[in-house]
């Protein structure tokens, strides 16, 4: 089976696919989007992914997964090791609990931060076919729900290796990819998060963080 990833080197959505597909060793072809230029609002995307969104998981067999829960939970069952979705009831519902809110506290906040304040994003203030104007107070609101969200994810990490469920999961890569996103609305964990650096300095000796 051939599995073709669109992917942006640049973007963190994508860079989380790349994680997953890394950390379970799946072998597999990439085309970059150029999102800079927008590629991805071109008709030759749209047919592949009408939200005009990146990543986008393809296979030979007709497979077309156009976000990462759908990308994860594909990997996942199609190639169940090593497990990053937990593997008893409770570690796959703490590992989901996690996941969901990294995603929601972390991630949102820093995409709300951004496109609401980014001159490169005027009218751009949600991915996608349809385009919003920029709100600032979801600006300032996203920064403050980031520095909540760090503090949180301190408080969770103290005496804790991994996130959840007592092993690597999504929601550490999840976490590295919105720690690392973080930096381009000038918010990264300082003094006051020793366990979030020490967390992410164990993250960085897995090689699949890197790329």
């Amino acid at each position: 089976m051939t599995i073709t990833l669109y992917d942006c080197s640049t973007a963190p959505s994508p860079r989380r696919a790349r994680i997953v597909l890394a950390e379970k060793g799946v072998r597999h072809e990439t085309v970059q989007v150029d999102l800079r230029n927008g590629e991805q609002l071109g008709q030759a995307f749209r047919r592949i992914n009408p939200q005009c969104t990146v990543p986008v998981l393809v296979t030979d067999d007709g497979l077309v997964l156009t976000d990462n829960a759908s990308i994860a939970a594909w990997l996942e069952a199609r190639f169940p090791e090593p497990p990053l979705f937990g593997t008893t009831p409770a570690e796959k519902a703490e590992v989901a609990s996690w996941q969901w809110r990294v995603e929601f506290e972390g991630l949102l906040p820093i995409a709300e931060a951004m496109r609401n304040r980014s001159p490169a994003l005027a009218d751009r203030a949600l991915p996608g076919p349809v385009n919003y104007a920029q709100i600032p107070a979801l600006a300032e609101r996203g920064i403050a729900r980031l520095q909540r969200f760090l503090l949180d994810l301190n408080e969770r990490l103290a005496g804790r290796d991994c996130i959840a469920a007592g092993r690597f999961s999504i929601a550490d890569i999840t976490a590295v990819v919105a720690i690392d996103f973080a930096r381009i609305v000038k918010v990264k964990p300082g003094d006051e998060h020793p366990h979030v650096l020490r967390w992410r300095a164990a993250m960085a000796e897995r090689p699949a963080m890197s790329l």
